[in-house]
């Protein structure tokens, strides 16, 4: 997948293959939803013998504009990169947020950024799609100035997925980022099409898993959504780069940990952990890892000694292995 990454845009675009199928859009998540675009516009691409161009910004809008209501991030950037590429996409252009390109309006957007660079054929956009200043344009509009500069809109309906005990929900990065914040895990793999992925470079602990027996990798993810508090099944990967977990498929089994050690310190800070089940993987000192969380399996909660928090530890190992039997 070749990658554009611009401020302006208007140099590097102009390079594009004109007659191009777009989509635009943030795409965190890369989930259901964004897939069955990205897949329609591929076949459209297809068709054509055109390019996919996908263009998508960075940081969030929303990070500019207003800076405290900023989301938390479900994909970082090299993940969703790794994401694009497998579904198909031949270029990806990053624009990097500014005040100027988030103020202008619609049809200047349009017209700056798409048809004075590389006027795309076809523009594929999910029915809730807003663009331009204070998001003034959507599908509507988008599809007036498509008959006005010569592109065709096609529009795809809202992807609905049946969550456990639910109805029928709409799948969206916001529907993930309430699910992951109720420890629903299952739920946000439903909507994401995979497991939801945490990933880090380890840092050191302060060897209490190890103590008790149960040594873990740590891991301070930055800027992403953190799972609810609790103890979860998953799988891990582990890497010497960021690139070669998005590409590894090695899929140890693990118990997580998110919570604060209240049975050992009162400062309590948040630590996210794994322990890595039936293999051994050696020094993990400053390697990458890559959490992969499957199912939840209990609340955190304060023990009265060592030897209680080690005799749940060993139920939630095994309860883990019991559940990634099933989902390997």
């Amino acid at each position: 997948m070749k990658i554009i990454e611009t401020t302006s845009g208007l140099k590097e675009l102009t390079k594009l293959e004109k007659g191009c199928v777009l989509t635009i859009g943030n795409f965190d998540g890369v989930h259901l939803g964004h897939q069955e675009i990205i897949s329609l516009a591929r076949k459209l691409a297809g068709q054509r013998n055109s390019e996919l161009v996908l263009m998508t910004f960075e940081p969030h809008p929303v990070a500019i504009l207003n800076p405290e209501k900023v989301p938390g991030v479900l994909t970082p950037m090299i993940l969703k990169k790794h994401l694009l590429t497998q579904l198909g996409v031949d270029c990806m252009i990053i624009l990097e947020s500014s005040y100027r390109i988030l103020n202008l309006s619609p049809e200047s957007f349009v017209d700056e950024f798409l048809i004075k660079s590389f006027k795309p054929a076809v523009v594929v956009e999910g029915e809730d799609f807003n663009f331009g200043y204070g998001r003034s344009g959507n599908v509507r509009i988008l599809k007036e100035l498509g008959e006005k500069f010569g592109f065709e809109l096609i529009i795809v309906s809202g992807k609905e997925i049946k969550l456990v005990d639910e109805q029928n929900t709409r799948v969206s990065s916001t529907l993930i980022r309430h699910l992951l914040h109720k420890g629903n895990v299952t739920g946000a793999a439903q909507a994401l099409g995979r497991y939801y992925r945490l990933s880090g470079r380890t840092t050191p602990g302060k060897g209490k898993g190890r103590q008790l027996g149960f040594p873990t990798a740590n891991i301070e993810p930055v800027n992403r959504i953190i799972p609810a508090e609790g103890v979860y099944a998953g799988f891990v990967e582990i890497a010497d780069t960021e690139e070669q977990l998005c590409r590894s498929k090695s899929k140890i089994p693990a118990a997580f940990s998110i919570g604060r050690a209240k049975t050992f310190i009162s400062d309590h800070p948040l630590l996210v952990e794994a322990h890595i089940l039936d293999k051994d993987t050696g020094d993990l000192y400053d390697k990458y890892l890559a959490m992969d969380f499957v199912r939840f399996i209990r609340h955190q909660q304060k023990f009265d000694s060592p030897e209680q928090l080690s005799i749940q530890i060993a139920k939630d190992c095994q309860c883990a292995k019991e559940i990634l039997a099933t989902n390997e």
